[in-house]
């Protein structure tokens, strides 16, 4: 094994966020796909906590977060700047408003998903605390093309699955709903070489045993 093993589920929003980090920092890496109800047993060996993203490296070093995964892969290669190098204060509000997203903000669409679902009485109330950070990223774009700036960042690729998660469980009333800039960055997010690479099908680790080449190049 040269390349790091990446443990991946196709529509999971951690998964896809790490495997768009690598894909920027132009990473290869050896791709697994599972499903959740079907975990491998190499994959729960090397990490307990048996959710995806999982970067295996040669050397036995494991990193489970997709967070650190981007970072990570970022660190090590930006060519787009996606990490705002220049701009050392930009670093820290990008992390804050990750952390926004990945802890209220998932808490409220967790939630709401599973209420809109079921027909649950506390739909409208989760919506609207999804809102709080909506609001926060519609007020950016309403003065930049991206979330940091004028062109892409972490957080834009940190937050998108996010997203596009939240619309897609009620699209009409996302259509309609007063986020116009939100919904152009979303669109155009999806309609991007990056997203259609990060969301490429591949056959599932345990019927084939066969891992795929994962990079821009791939």
């Amino acid at each position: 094994m040269t390349q790091p093993i990446l443990y991946s589920l196709q529509h999971c929003p951690y998964a896809m966020r790490a495997r768009m980090g690598l894909l920027m920092a132009r990473k290869e890496v050896l791709l697994r796909a599972i499903v959740t109800k079907d975990k491998p047993a190499d994959m729960l060996a090397v990490s307990a906590k048996g959710t995806v993203p999982i970067l295996l490296f040669p050397d036995g070093t494991v990193i489970d977060e997709s967070l650190d995964i981007m970072i990570w892969a970022l660190k090590q290669n930006d060519p787009s700047d996606l990490l705002y190098s220049e701009q050392a204060d930009m670093y820290p509000q990008m992390l804050d408003l990750i952390n926004d997203c990945d802890h209220e903000f998932r808490t409220n669409l967790s939630a709401y998903k599973h209420n809109k679902r079921y027909h649950l009485p506390d739909e409208l109330s989760l919506r609207t605390g999804c809102e709080v950070f909506l609001k926060q990223l519609e007020s950016r774009l309403e003065q930049q093309d991206f979330i940091m700036g004028d062109k892409l960042s972490l957080v834009d690729l940190a937050v998108l699955p996010f997203v596009r998660q939240f619309a897609n469980v009620d699209k009409k009333w996302f259509r309609q709903a007063g986020y116009p800039r939100l919904s152009l960055w979303l669109a155009s997010q999806m309609q991007t070489l990056l997203f259609s690479k990060t969301m490429r099908e591949y056959p599932l680790w345990l019927d084939c045993h066969e891992e795929f080449l994962f990079s821009w190049d791939s």
